[in-house]
């Protein structure tokens, strides 16, 4: 018997619903990385959760629940941009406590060094980087979750790779980023920035 993985297809026969509690780990990751706050984050999830569950008919079986719910997260994120524009919260003090924080080593001065430069990409380019390099979909897949060409995902990721690349004052091919988390550097390395 093989192991399935949470990017699966759900069977015909099986109860989608059965499966939304695989995609919480994945989901919650996608969306720490698009808010920067873990709070914020797991309210979204939370959303993601309650609205897949209530429709859950729409969901078609045979197909990619985590595409499905990576899409309901995103239109999720996007819908509480467009409400809290302007406003920049901090309740935790997350923002103002890595203002003055300073890395105990180089692994994490990186790290640091690369969360700003990451928050400093536009939405469109986190989000292709984040599907693209540290969620491992194809450029196929998440241009259907987006909506929009998948060569205008290849051009975002481009784009968004050079920006990012600028930011940390990285030239081309440069391998920089020894001893980062994997996540990050899937997002650079899988998404066709080095690295090693």
């Amino acid at each position: 018997m093989t192991a399935t993985t949470p990017q699966d297809v759900i069977a015909d026969t099986t109860d989608p619903r059965d499966a939304l509690p695989t995609h919480l780990p994945a989901l919650r990751a996608f969306a720490i990385s698009l808010t920067g706050n873990v709070a914020l984050a797991d309210d979204m999830v939370q959303d993601t959760i309650v609205k897949a569950w209530t429709n859950i008919e729409s969901f078609k079986p045979g197909t990619n629940m985590r595409a499905w719910l990576f899409t309901i997260l995103r239109n999720t994120f996007y819908s509480y941009r467009r409400k809290h524009k302007r406003e920049q919260p901090d309740p935790e003090g997350i923002h103002a406590a890595g203002l003055y924080e300073k890395p105990a080593h180089d692994s994490k001065l990186a790290m640091t060094d690369f969360r700003v430069a990451f928050a400093k990409l536009s939405d469109e380019h986190r989000e292709v980087l984040l599907l693209v390099g540290a969620s491992g979909f194809s450029t196929h897949e998440a241009a259907e979750m987006i909506g929009i060409a998948e060569g205008t995902v290849k051009s975002r990721a481009s784009r968004a790779r050079a920006r990012l690349c600028a930011l940390l004052g990285m030239e081309v091919g440069e391998h920089m980023l020894d001893g980062i988390d994997g996540s990050t550097a899937a997002v650079m390395s899988k998404s066709g920035t080095q690295a090693a």
